[in-house]
């Protein structure tokens, strides 16, 4: 059986069918809409979360990409020796990104009010099956917007990129090198929805805040009363007060 094709045990398939259903649920989401989102048969899915079909570690990667979530936990822990990332990712080793792993306070302005923040959680995590640094967000107010890709760390440019690649849409994000208490600041550069189908371009500055670093983080649109909102607004002008990135005038 070739290593796609490996078969998840039954216990590990049981862990698996148990958080998509959850998944599924906290979503509102048919499971013919994630079958088509993970390009399988409704059928597949059908079989593997009624147990009469084990997971494979293809079909687990294809869940997990279209759900955005680590199905496997626990389950495929990274080789001792690290595994190599792409050229086109900086070919790093897991041992030399490790420390990049964890749960950050992501921020960035509004694009509905332009006094508010938008708060969110991103977690940066090893993708054994890549093998690469990889991302999901959590907690959007918008969850159907959340976004999840790959991480690129090149050792020329000394910055980071979260890429988010979906059927050939692209979205970026360009942060610094954490700071010695853990912070990454850039710049987002994504598509604004408007009316209908009507997309824009638009970037703006975002930072990323170890969790640990927010005593009681608050997600969602933050407005000028939240405890959080002086915190957020003094690292969203420290993008650029410092600065981290670059806007220029009009």
């Amino acid at each position: 059986m070739s290593a796609p094709d490996k078969q998840l045990s039954a216990e590990q398939s049981r862990q698996v069918a148990a958080t998509i259903r959850e998944e599924i649920a906290r979503r509102h989401i048919s499971r013919q809409y994630l079958a088509e989102q993970a390009k399988l048969s409704i059928s597949t899915l059908e079989k593997v979360l009624g147990g009469r079909r084990p997971f494979t570690l293809a079909t687990t990667v294809r869940l997990e990409q279209a759900l955005g979530v680590s199905l496997r936990r626990g389950q495929d822990a990274p080789p001792a020796n690290g595994d190599i990332a792409a050229d086109g990712l900086g070919a790093y080793s897991w041992r030399s990104v490790s420390w990049l792993e964890g749960d950050y306070v992501t921020m960035r302005p509004s694009f509905g009010d332009k006094d508010a923040i938008y708060a969110y959680r991103t977690e940066i995590f090893w993708d054994a099956a890549v093998p690469c640094l990889a991302f999901r967000e959590k907690e959007r107010q918008d969850a159907a917007y959340t976004q999840f890709g790959e991480v690129a760390v090149p050792n020329q440019s000394g910055h980071i990129y979260l890429v988010t690649n979906r059927h050939g849409q692209h979205r970026l994000i360009t942060v610094s090198r954490p700071t010695i208490d853990g912070e990454m600041y850039g710049i987002i550069t994504t598509l604004l929805a408007g009316r209908g189908s009507q997309l824009t371009p638009i970037a703006a500055p975002i930072a990323f805040l170890p969790i640990r670093a927010v005593p009681a983080p608050t997600l969602g649109r933050i407005s000028s009363d939240d405890v959080n909102y002086a915190l957020y607004r003094g690292h969203l002008s420290r993008t650029t007060d410092e600065p981290f990135a670059l806007f220029l005038p009009r």
